[in-house]
Parts: C-alpha cells; sequence; structure tokens
C-alpha cells in the first residue's frame, strides 16, 4: 500500500534505480524505498535490446535486473506507469500525475534521458521508432518480417547496433548519418573505415554525409527524403541520433544542471539530500580530471548503487572507471576512459582492424583505450590510464643535419652493430618483461630523443619495442641518427 511518506524515494525505475536499492539495503536494512518509473516494466538491462535479444542469446525474462520478489524481499514499494511532475525541495516532497504528493528524506533522480527527436516535417508521425525502451524493441520485432525493410537514422553506438542487429534478421536495412563514416567520433579513421565496409559487404546500404529532411507516411511505411536529393522507401523508420539528459525535474527544482544533473563526487546535487545518478548525472570523473556525463550500463550499475548507499548515510567517493562494450558482427569491444577519435590516437593491432588495442592519448598520456576483440584487459586499461602512461609518438622534424652520403652508411653502422638497415632508417628492436617495464624503456628514449631534438618510430606490441631512426624519411640518414642510437645502446648497457 502507497504511504504518504518515505525514507528513500528513487525517481526512475531503471536500472541505476534498482541497482541504489541494492546500495540502501547494503547500510539500511530497514528504511523505507519508494521506487518511481514511467514505465509499466520492472527494471531492466538495455544493452540487449540491440544486442542478444535480436541475437536470440536471450529472451525477455532475461532481461530484467530483479525479480518481483527481491523487491518485496527488500520492503520496496513500486510505482510504475506514473510520472514524477515536480519536486519541492524546501518541504521534501514529490508530485506526481496521478495528483499523489509524497514526502522524502533522501532523494534520487536516476531518471535517465530521452533520445533526441527530429526536427524535420514528419519528424514525429506514428509510428517512427526513437529507440530506447522494452516496448520500442517489442514494436520493432512486430514489424520485422523477413524481407521486409528498415531506414536507420543515426550512424553512432545505437544506429550501428541496430543495424547490425536487423541485418542478420534478413531485414534489409539502409542507414543515413551526417559523418563521413560510421561511429566516427569514436572509431579512428582506419578502423571506422573498416567497419562500414564491413556493414556494406553484409548488404547494408550506407548513405554517409546526407541527412533527412522530411519524412512521409506511405501505405507500406514511409518515404524519407534527404538532402542530397533520394527518396528512402521503407516500412520501418528507427532514429538513434544521441540522448538528451533528464533535466527537467531537477532543473525547476532549482537545481544545478547542464550537461546533466550537475553533482560532486559523493554524486549529491546542488540542493541538500538530493541525489543524481546514472545517465542524467554529470559528474566528476576523478581519474581524467574533469567532468563529465556517461551514458553505459556499468556506469548505471557503479553509480546507482554508490548513490543508494550514501543516500543511506555512507560518504564515499564515486571514483569508479566504467567501460561500455558492443558487438558489431564480428568485432567486439570494450573500452574505458575518455574515448574520443579528436584526441592523438595511437593503434597496436595484432591483425589490422580486427584485433588489437587503440590507445587515446593526450600529450603523450593514455586518456583512453579500445580492446578490439582482445578480452579481459578492461582492468590493465584502467591502470594504464590511473598512471598516466606515456606512449611517444613520431612526430614531424624539420630537416637539419647534412645527410650522411650512401656510400658511408656501411662505416657508419659498424659503429652501432646492434642496429640494422631497413627501408632508410636504422633499426633496433628490444623485448621487455612487460608491458609496463616497456613503457619505462620507451619514456626514457622520450627524453633521449628530446634532448637531440629528434622524433624516432616507436613501435610498441606490448612488452616488445621497437625503433626506427631516420631524420628524413625519403632522403638517407644524417649523424644526429646515429648519436641517438649511440646513446640508445649506452642506456641499455
Amino acid at each position: 500500500m502507497l504511504s504518504d511518506s518515505y525514507k528513500y524515494i528513487i525517481v526512475g525505475a531503471g536500472l541505476t534505480g534498482a541497482s541504489a536499492v541494492e546500495g540502501i539495503r547494503e547500510v539500511d536494512k530497514n528504511g523505507s524505498i519508494l521506487l518511481v518509473g514511467s514505465e509499466s516494466h520492472l527494471p531492466y538491462n538495455r544493452p540487449p535490446l540491440s544486442k542478444k535479444l535480436w541475437l536470440k542469446k536471450q529472451k525477455i525474462e532475461d532481461i530484467f535486473v530483479y525479480d518481483q520478489a527481491f523487491y518485496q524481499k527488500n520492503n520496496v514499494t513500486l510505482l510504475l506507469k506514473t510520472t514524477v511532475t515536480s519536486i519541492d525541495p524546501s518541504n521534501k516532497k514529490i508530485s506526481c500525475d496521478n495528483t499523489q504528493i509524497i514526502k522524502y528524506e533522501k532523494l534520487l533522480l536516476a531518471t535517465g534521458g530521452n533520445p533526441r527527436h527530429l526536427t524535420i516535417p514528419g519528424g514525429n508521425l506514428e509510428g517512427i521508432s526513437y529507440y530506447r525502451t522494452l516496448d520500442d524493441y517489442t514494436f520493432i520485432r512486430e514489424k520485422a518480417e523477413d524481407n521486409s525493410s528498415v531506414l536507420i537514422i543515426g550512424g553512432g553506438f545505437i544506429g550501428s547496433e541496430m543495424a547490425a542487429a536487423l541485418n542478420g534478421n534478413n531485414i534489409d536495412v539502409t542507414m543515413i548519418f551526417p559523418d563521413k563514416l560510421l561511429v566516427q567520433r569514436v572509431f579512428p579513421e582506419n578502423l571506422a573505415r573498416a567497419v562500414q565496409e564491413k556493414f556494406k559487404n553484409h548488404g547494408i546500404k550506407i548513405l554517409s554525409e546526407d541527412q533527412p529532411i522530411a519524412i512521409e507516411s506511405t501505405k507500406n511505411g514511409f518515404s524519407t527524403q534527404t538532402k542530397s536529393g533520394k527518396k528512402i522507401e521503407s516500412n520501418m523508420i528507427i532514429v538513434g541520433v544521441g540522448l538528451d539528459p533528464s533535466i527537467e525535474l531537477a532543473s525547476t527544482a532549482g537545481l544545478k544542471v547542464g550537461n546533466g544533473i550537475i553533482v560532486n563526487q559523493y554524486l549529491e546535487t546542488s540542493q541538500t539530500d538530493i541525489f543524481a545518478a546514472g545517465d542524467n548525472a554529470n559528474f566528476p570523473y576523478i581519474v581524467l580530471g574533469q567532468q563529465m556525463r556517461v551514458e553505459h550500463w556499468d556506469n548505471s550499475i557503479n553509480q546507482g548503487k554508490l548513490a543508494g548507499k550514501n543516500m543511506a548515510g555512507l560518504h564515499l567517493i564515486y571514483d569508479y572507471m566504467p567501460y561500455f562494450f558492443s558487438d558489431l558482427f564480428d568485432l567486439g569491444y570494450e573500452a574505458v576512459g575518455e574515448v574520443d577519435s579528436r584526441l592523438e590516437v595511437f593503434t597496436d593491432w595484432q591483425k589490422e582492424n580486427e584485433k588489437g588495442i587503440i590507445y587515446y592519448l593526450k600529450d603523450g598520456r593514455v586518456r583512453g583505450a579500445m580492446m578490439c576483440n582482445v578480452w579481459d584487459k578492461v582492468q590493465w586499461a584502467r591502470d594504464l590510464i590511473k598512471k598516466g602512461e606515456k606512449i611517444a609518438m613520431k612526430k614531424p622534424t624539420k630537416p637539419e643535419e647534412t645527410l650522411i652520403p650512401k656510400e658511408e652508411i656501411n662505416d657508419r653502422l659498424k659503429t652501432v652493430p646492434s642496429w640494422t638497415l631497413h627501408d632508410g632508417a636504422i633499426v633496433r628492436e628490444f623485448s621487455f618483461k612487460d608491458f609496463h617495464q616497456a613503457m619505462d624503456f620507451v619514456d626514457d628514449i622520450a627524453e633521449l630523443a628530446e634532448m637531440e631534438d629528434h622524433h624516432p618510430d616507436i613501435h610498441i606490441s606490448y612488452n616488445k619495442v621497437r625503433l626506427d631512426l631516420s631524420t628524413h624519411k625519403a632522403g638517407g640518414l644524417t649523424p644526429k641518427d646515429f648519436r641517438l642510437a649511440t646513446d640508445i645502446d649506452h642506456l641499455i648497457y
């Protein structure tokens, strides 16, 4: 039975909210909890909506965070199909769309976000799916018959995952997005290009650097006009063009907001006894030293749980580094940290664009890492980022020294017998006990190279380092190359 007051109220019956229940109960076994959600379902995991449900690796009943018994056992009152319309922080009350007013002692806003809508003629036609919820999945699943067609608007995570999923269910898929390449804000260019080719090879039609300008209903679905003048007929339209954090409740209640609800390291908002966590929380990412908002499953679990503990009286800092994952046909990846293709990018492929690790760097230091078909390395990558490991990268230089005549190169090589001549550079490979020892060596090399104003090519493959020294790649070697080789030899010995 619904009470008129609760010790804890959680607004948002998703993964974050369910995880907050768990966090509260680890600290406070008895305090009353109300979990309010606008959907009719118990809290569920969202990743299967674009992955395992379509691959038939999970059924709908498998995706719920907890069953009904969990909430009964933990004395949680569920108020589903209900929207909180306002918060009164001064009097510690929430108002709901069913006219109920309920008091709280501690409040958590775990309201997630809302899919961005197209602002074009026909953008809100009935039947267009702004894909986000379990109901969206069931709606598309019912329409996704063999040989039916879908236009997917958006080339980011959701768009690419849904394209791969529907293609695997014998659906004719067309994608349209304004960027040049798929997922190009995360993938480095070569990988993005390879993934896009993979999609094309699976029969997915790609309309890059284009966008819809109008949509009309037709007898069989929709007709979409594009900026480039194309007309696309499809039975279905799925839109995945980003998520806006749900901040309306917080904003009207006077809480500090921006790109999300602003919280401190304890996930506390600017208003006493109100917390925020999950997709809507803009929090201090301590390891990266910046304020961020993260829309990923792992973050929702861990932020929700910590917020629950702090609501119940603890004062824990959220210093966790969440990871995310995806599967695009045979490319599976896990990533952690700041994964942004606008950063410096260093790739270490075992098999190019198929298996390897991508490092995202700032000032040469690792800020993020993506492991492509390389597994069980997330914690290793976290440690790498925490330590601020540095990876030296090749930078262009201006010719400054006289080239050594070709006939003198062999005599010069005798002065550095451990080095060999290869493709116009002198080359040496080194092996170390582990990656960290290799990175220490690279740091030492970088310091030596800086003293010589040299920019060697450094190739790293876990515990192996290869150095290519050539001031003028196109035109030969200079004394500077051999001086640096000698210095490196002295460093080793």
